[in-house]
C-alpha cells in the first residue's frame, strides 16, 4: 500500500488511520491504526476481550467485572474468538504476528503473518483463522489445531465475514467496487459487484450482504444467491453497520452528518434517521433488550437507542475517544475500546 493511498483514507475516514507521515517509497509507511474489531465478547465464556495498544498486551473482562492484562505481541489491532474452542485470536500490526490465547487467557502460540495484519476472522466449523494483510495480497490462514500459517495470494481487505454454513468468505476493500468470495474448501475467488466504490462497513444478515458505500452516502444490499445490488441512500459517509435481526432493521453510523440511519431489510427502505452525536464511529446491538449503542467518537460519548420506536434514549459518557463496542449479551453490560492510556470502559447504559 503506498504513501499516497494512505493519504486519501486517512482524509476520507477520520480516526481509521492517524499520524501518517511521509517516508521513503522503498520503506514500508508508518500509520496508526484502529480497528472495529478491538473489542470483542465471547458469549459462550462470557468473557470480552480488549486490545491495549499503548501497552502490547490484550485485557480480558471477566463476567465477574475483574480484570486482567496479557502481553501479547506490538501494536494490537483486532480480536477474534472462537466460540468453540474458546481461544482467542489478536493481530499484532506492529510486529506482524497473531497471538493466540486459549480459554484460560494463556498465550499458547505467536504466529507470524505474511505482512501487517489488520482484519481477522474465525470460522468456528473448520478452526481456521482468516487474516487480512496490509502492504500484501497475502491473506493468512491460521489453523487452530496445529497453530500452523499458510498465505494465499487473494488481495489486500479491510474487512471479512465468514459464512461457516456456505463455505464462503467475503472480503472488501476501501478503493475497490467488488467483494471478493472465497470458497474455503477450494481456496478459488470470485468477486461479485457491489454497486458503488469505497466500501467500508460490512455485515451480514440471512442471504444479503450490506456493505456501505462511504462516498456515495449510502449501503448496498448484495444478495449472495443472485447476486442482485439493491442500492439505499443513507445518511452521510455511512462507516459502520450492524443488524438488529427480530425487527428486522439494518444500521448504518453516518459520520459526516452525526446520524442513524435505520433501514427495513425486507423492502431495503429507509424507515427513520435518528440524531446522534458529532461523528458516530461504531455501533453495536444488544439484541434481547433492542437497543443500539453509537459510539460519538470525538465527543467521547455512546448514544442509546431504542431499535423498535427509534427513539434517542440518552448520551452517556464512554471514556476518551470510544472508537468500537462490545455487548455482553447475559449481563447487558457495554464496554467501550478507547484511545489513550486506559484501554476500556465500562459505559453506564442503565
Amino acid at each position: 500500500m503506498s504513501g499516497t493511498k494512505i493519504g486519501r483514507l486517512a482524509s476520507a475516514f477520520f480516526l481509521i488511520l492517524v499520524g501518517f507521515r511521509a517516508v521513503p517509497q522503498s520503506a514500508e509507511p508508518s500509520v496508526a491504526l484502529i480497528g472495529r474489531d478491538a473489542i470483542v465478547n465471547n458469549p459462550d465464556n462470557r468473557k470480552t476481550y480488549v486490545v491495549d495498544k499503548s501497552l502490547g498486551a490484550v485485557v480480558i473482562i471477566e463476567p465477574s467485572g475483574s480484570t486482567k492484562s496479557i502481553k501479547i505481541g506490538k501494536g494490537p489491532e483486532a480480536i477474534a474468538v472462537n466460540r468453540r474452542t474458546g481461544f482467542a485470536y489478536v493481530a499484532n500490526g506492529g510486529d506482524n504476528t497473531v497471538s493466540v490465547l486459549d480459554n484460560t487467557g494463556t498465550v499458547v502460540a505467536t504466529v507470524p503473518t505474511a505482512a501487517r495484519p489488520y482484519a481477522i476472522a474465525v470460522d468456528g466449523l473448520t478452526n481456521k483463522v482468516y487474516v487480512s494483510n496490509i502492504f500484501s495480497s497475502m491473506l493468512t490462514v491460521i489453523d487452530g489445531t496445529t497453530n500452523t500459517a499458510t498465505n494465499l495470494k487473494a488481495g489486500s481487505f479491510d474487512s471479512i465475514i465468514v459464512d461457516s454454513d456456505k463455505k464462503r468468505l467475503y472480503l472488501t476493500h476501501y478503493e475497490t467496487s467488488t467483494v471478493t468470495i472465497l470458497d474455503t474448501e477450494t481456496d478459488s475467488l470470485s468477486k461479485v459487484a457491489a454497486g458503488g466504490m469505497h466500501l467500508w462497513g460490512i455485515a451480514k444478515s440471512d442471504r444479503t450482504l450490506y456493505v456501505t458505500h462511504v462516498q456515495d452516502s449510502s449501503v448496498a444490499a448484495i444478495n449472495l444467491d443472485t447476486h442482485t445490488v439493491t442500492t439505499i441512500a443513507t445518511g452521510k459517509m455511512p462507516c459502520e453497520l450492524a443488524v438488529d435481526e427480530k425487527p428486522g432493521r439494518l444500521f448504518t453510523a453516518n459520520y459526516a452528518d452525526g446520524t442513524i440511519s435505520a433501514i427495513d431489510t425486507q423492502n431495503f427502505s429507509v424507515v427513520g434517521t435518528i440524531k446522534v452525536g458529532k461523528h458516530p464511529q461504531a455501533i453495536a446491538i444488544d439484541p434481547d433488550r433492542h437497543k443500539l449503542y453509537v459510539a460519538n467518537t470525538q465527543e467521547d460519548t455512546v448514544s442509546v437507542i431504542d431499535t423498535g420506536s427509534l427513539r434517542l434514549e440518552k448520551t452517556v459518557k464512554a471514556g476518551k475517544s470510544p472508537y468500537a463496542l462490545a455487548v455482553d449479551p447475559t449481563t447487558h453490560k457495554l464496554y467501550a475500546a478507547n484511545l489513550g492510556e486506559t484501554p476500556f470502559t465500562q459505559v453506564a447504559i442503565n
